[in-house]
């Protein structure tokens, strides 16, 4: 069965994304355009724009469209900002960000996935804006201060070295608490502290090494 791509995009955003209060033109502009098919597993390519976590290996998933656009939403990205994203996953967010930015870092700690990502992105001519660094980021070390960064991926408590790599004035976009009840956090830098908003509930898998303590009972 042939499927019709630029249509499944075209629903994806009318049916799923713009209902779930994303109203940005420019990032259903960007999730019109890029071709999520590109950046999904080969098994998994009739499910590019269904409404689902999509497996990448290595226990991580591509996030649902819906997620992706209120992230994309979110950070009020602009043409200048530069963005530091933790977990780069498919790719398929990075080049969102990339459409959306100056410049884009991410961070990917499974070297499979590094390269799969950079292979995607430049087999649709997207991301030369973007470079990809294979290293995990609770131990990357950086004095570069960025207008956003970006998690995709959930934490039991945020840490504070991802709140360290903004500017004045940068957005943190971050998914944090505990199965099956996790929030969404906008989180601004201002000038009185961190200024946190509340934007809907999710359920992500953990970035590797920012989930829950494990608790004994005896």
């Amino acid at each position: 069965m042939t499927i019709d791509y630029s249509q499944a995009r075209e629903k994806m955003v009318e049916q799923q994304v713009r209902p779930w209060d994303v109203l940005d033109i420019r990032v259903l502009d960007v999730l019109a355009r890029l071709p999520r098919e590109a950046f999904v597993p080969e098994a998994y390519k009739a499910l590019a724009y269904a409404d689902l976590e999509i497996p990448l290996g290595h226990g991580q998933k591509m996030m649902k469209p819906v997620v992706e656009g209120r992230m994309l939403q979110a950070l009020e990205l602009q043409p200048g900002d530069d963005v530091l994203e933790i977990g780069t996953g498919s790719g398929f967010a990075t080049a969102c960000l990339a459409t959306l930015a100056r410049e884009v870092v991410s961070l990917e700690i499974e070297p499979e996935l590094a390269a799969s990502a950079r292979t995607h992105l430049d087999a649709a001519r997207i991301g030369s804006n973007v470079r990809i660094e294979t290293t995990d980021a609770l131990a990357w070390q950086s004095e570069r201060r960025f207008d956003a960064v970006c998690v995709t991926a959930a934490v039991d408590t945020i840490p504070e070295r991802f709140l360290s790599w903004l500017r004045p004035g940068g957005r943190l976009f971050v998914v944090q608490g505990r199965e099956p009840a996790m929030e969404a956090l906008l989180v601004r830098n201002d000038v009185n502290g961190a200024l946190t908003e509340s934007l809907f509930e999710t359920d992500l898998a953990y970035l590797r090494g920012a989930a829950p303590t494990p608790q004994f009972h005896f």
